[in-house]
């Protein structure tokens, strides 16, 4: 190691003067291992970076300033233009549509489908869809999508409400269709966290305005977790409920503070929050400089919340998880029912996130449906995608997901769109980890598995006691938000003024940490300069410096102490939020009887859903023998693919591809409508559907049919081989469409002297009278047909030239007659007499 190395080699400070001096032998004679020379390297190494470090923290907190003091802060690193702001609409609000205008370099496709990011309000500033070229946002504009960006200034419209904002985003979609006439598709719709829930109730009001949705890291079942994880799902219960939200909020003087959810965020992680972020920042103070001030610029880019919305979202969403249950209603009278939506949905979420586990980003589909069946009848397509590590802000912020997960998304979003319903997983695997990587057109490849509810309990871990719990909390919480608006309430609004509430703000715990070191704090006058002559001669140590691995060493002692605490206290809360909630007197108390069951009740199916669905079946059984060939060869690929294990996007583009051959006028909405109904035809009657692909094919010959079955090769054939069971369904395909072959021309007799009158025999309009031929009564008079002594009497048959154009033709009939009659093992939809025309 170097340390052990001789001092006068691995000095620096000898190295740039040049000069061997009696100094460096004495150093040498009493510090011979080098002990003396890595602590004295270390020590300056550790000044220096201390001055860095804080030179850091005083450019954070000038940048804190500066960014709060801007009228529209953001983060979004793509230059934009408003094309509708919010505040104009009949319900004003702080939300804007921004166009993104693509980077140099990078073109766009008008006609192309619209992307459309929604930024999540969760107490940080707007732009982190777009925080950089790897991004949400970058990914949609290099694959040439339109991009629209959804953002909001920091301080709401005084009353602004959920449903406020809900509307507004409906319009800012609907702005977006109307500057897209000539594009068919509608938007495809981003939200990241807060605003994934929050487009889930814009497309179950208004499902007509949305295109495929993804909601990345968005919580919408928010009782759903897993016991050991999640802590904050008990934070509610511990606190007695929203009347502490909305005491908070009356202190801000009816704005809630989002500094207040920025530090329960914090609090989740406190190994990162107070040593392990800062330390990432003093080791690599050369090289993390820039990229911890970019991430903390929106960090600490705090906004606020009306009360009114802040009170909405605890009441009904946090603690009373009414919106995966269909319970709540707009000031309207609107159901807000997730069964409404008419899209896509695809859920990205992480085993990783603390803040919205997959129990929580997926548990709203068990809230909601009974099983795969009620979702297909409901004609519902989710998909979902679960990471393995990636933390809560790497779903929609980290670089290698965007280049991954995101980029995968975006280019398999019209594959989505047509996808028929059902409940898929997709997972994403490497061109170095397939053996048909020569297939493959980008880096990875998304593949969709159909799963069924019991494979998705396994993520969603659903615990019936826990939902009781739940609910018991919800009545606690209502108990106490009444108690406190009867009596503490008008006290605390009579002593806050807005003053008060600027001050309150000021001096947040978390706001201070910025502004304490500043240029306008005096004590940082001198760091700028020393900091700037540091750099100048800069004196860093390597990672096999003895003091420095132990100062590593240190570090990870000490992020393993404060992930120990967080781990006994969140078990800690867990235990004491299930023995308080679990108790059954205070569940009768708040009035949740035995009879009741669980807390978490399904929606139940409105009488007008149910007959449409009635009135759907009888549709499809009207159209299972209706159609043509493009019915038959799309039914021909579902069935196919259905026997697979997953299907991807090749199959879909090839089949779309040759579909815009033979139909060149169709749009993706007409193919998607063609996927789906032949899907559903399959899923009523599958063997009917089956037995009547031959009448969709009748009429076409068998140059027409061959090229049927060598385009559905050519469609299989892009993702590799069949599974075993796709083979045997696509043999079973084939044969159908043998069926609907042709009937062939009948063969020609013996060659016999009779035979040879080839003038009276080739009588082609007399012999494909197939009417005629084909009447049973006259072919079933076997005694006139097999007259066998006339017609073996050679000599007779020889005086062809004597007998009369009648009686020839009449006897070509009949012996057209005698030789279908002769093979009746021979059925007349056999494949062995359909091959026949092949052969020639």
């Amino acid at each position: 190691m170097n340390f052990l190395a001789n001092p006068m080699l691995s000095s620096g400070l000898f190295e740039q003067k040049k000069v061997f001096t009696p100094g460096a032998e004495l150093t040498a004679l009493f510090d011979p291992f080098g002990f003396g020379r890595a602590a004295f390297d270390y020590w300056r190494d550790s000044v220096e970076r201390s001055v860095l470090y804080l030179d850091v923290m005083r450019e954070r907190g000038n940048q804190y300033l500066e960014h709060m003091e801007q009228t529209k802060p953001s983060v979004l690193g793509f230059d934009t233009e408003v094309v509708m702001d919010g505040h104009a609409l009949p319900a004003p609000v702080n939300y804007e549509l921004m166009r993104v205008l693509p980077p140099e370099g990078v073109e766009t496709d008008l006609q192309m489908r619209p992307f459309v990011v929604v930024d999540p309000r969760a107490g940080h500033g707007p732009g982190i869809g777009g925080f950089k070229p790897d991004s949400e946002l970058g990914v949609a504009l290099r694959a040439g999508h339109p991009c629209y960006f959804i953002g909001f200034l920091p301080f709401p419209v005084p009353g602004q409400t959920v449903e406020d904002v809900v509307e507004a985003e409906v319009a800012f979609l609907r702005r977006v269709i109307e500057l897209h006439p000539e594009t068919a598709e509608k938007p495809m719709v981003v939200g990241n966290c807060q605003a994934g829930w929050q487009i889930m109730m814009a497309a179950a009001l208004e499902p007509s305005v949305f295109g495929p949705i993804l909601i990345a890291g968005a919580p919408l079942s928010y009782w759903a977790g897993e016991r050991g994880k999640a802590p904050m799902r008990y934070t509610g219960g511990l606190t007695g409920g929203s009347w502490i939200t909305a005491m908070t909020s009356d202190l801000g003087n009816g704005q809630f503070d989002g500094a207040w959810l920025v530090k329960n965020f914090e609090g989740l992680n406190p190994a990162n929050t107070h040593w392990k972020k800062q330390y990432n920042l003093f080791s690599s103070i050369d090289t993390e400089a820039k990229r911890y001030l970019e991430f903390e610029r929106w960090w600490g880019g705090h906004v606020l919340l009306g009360g009114e919305e802040i009170q909405y979202i605890v009441d009904n969403l946090f603690i009373g998880n009414r919106l995966s249950t269909a319970q709540l209603v707009t000031r309207d009278g609107r159901r807000i029912d997730l069964r409404n939506l008419r899209s896509p949905v695809v859920v990205f979420c992480s085993r990783g996130d603390d803040i919205t586990p997959p129990p929580q980003a997926l548990g709203w589909i068990r809230d909601l449906y009974e099983g795969e069946e009620d979702l297909i009848a409901n004609e519902q397509t989710i998909v979902y995608c679960v990471h393995d590590t990636t933390g809560h802000l790497g779903i929609f912020v980290s670089g290698s997901v965007s280049r991954k997960e995101h980029s995968e998304f975006t280019a398999n979003m019209d594959y989505i769109d047509v996808m028929p319903p059902g409940l898929y997983e997709t997972t994403i695997s490497h061109a170095s980890e397939r053996d048909d990587a020569e297939l493959m057109e980008r880096e990875y490849l998304l593949e969709f598995t159909q799963r069924n509810f019991d494979e998705l309990d396994r993520e969603v871990k659903h615990i019936p006691e826990d939902e009781r719990r739940f609910a018991t909390v919800a009545r606690v919480s209502e108990i106490n938000l009444g108690l406190y608006r009867k009596f503490l309430q008008p006290i605390v609004q009579a002593v806050t003024t807005p003053e008060t509430a600027r001050w309150n703000r000021r001096m947040h715990p978390v706001r201070l940490g910025y502004k304490m070191l500043s240029d306008r704090n005096p004590m940082a006058v001198p760091l700028p300069i020393m900091a700037e002559r540091i750099r100048e001669d800069r004196h860093p140590v390597g990672e096999d410096n003895l003091f420095k691995a132990m100062e590593s060493i240190v570090s990870d002692q000490i992020t393993g102490s404060l992930n120990a605490f967080r781990d006994f206290r969140d078990s800690s809360v867990e235990k004491m939020f299930l023995a308080i909630y679990g108790q059954p007197l205070l569940q009768t108390l708040v009035g949740l009887h035995d009879a009741e069951g669980t807390g978490c009740r399904r929606p139940g199916a409105e009488p007008e859903h149910l007959r449409f669905i009635e009135q759907r079946r009888e549709e499809l059984c009207a159209k299972i023998a209706t159609g043509g060939a493009h019915e038959a060869v799309m039914r021909s690929v579902i069935y196919v693919l259905g026997g697979a294990p997953a299907t991807d996007e090749r199959n879909f583009k090839r089949l779309r591809a040759s579909h815009v051959e033979l139909e060149p006028d169709s749009d993706l909405a007409s193919f998607k409508k063609l996927v789906r109904e032949q899907f559903f035809i399959l899923k009523l009657d599958r063997e009917q559907a089956l037995e009547t692909l031959p009448a969709l094919l009748e009429g076409q010959s068998n140059q027409q049919i061959d090229a049927h079955i060598k385009h559905l090769e050519h469609v299989f054939a892009a993702s590799g081989e069949l599974s075993e069971q796709g083979a045997k369904r696509f043999e079973q395909i084939k044969a159908f469409f043998d069926q609907a072959r042709p009937e062939p021309e009948p063969e020609k007799p013996a060659p016999t002297p009779q035979a040879k009158q080839e003038p009276a025999v080739k009588q082609e309009p007399a012999v494909k009278q197939e009417p005629a031929v084909k009447q049973e009564p006259a072919a079933k008079q076997e005694p006139a047909a097999k007259q066998e002594p006339a017609t073996k009497q050679e000599p007779a048959a020889k005086q062809e030239p004597a007998k009369s154009a009648a009686e020839a033709k009449s006897e070509t009939t009949s012996q057209s007659q005698k030789s279908d009659a002769d093979k009746p093992a021979t059925p007349p939809n056999s494949p062995a007499r359909k091959r026949t025309p092949r052969k020639r």
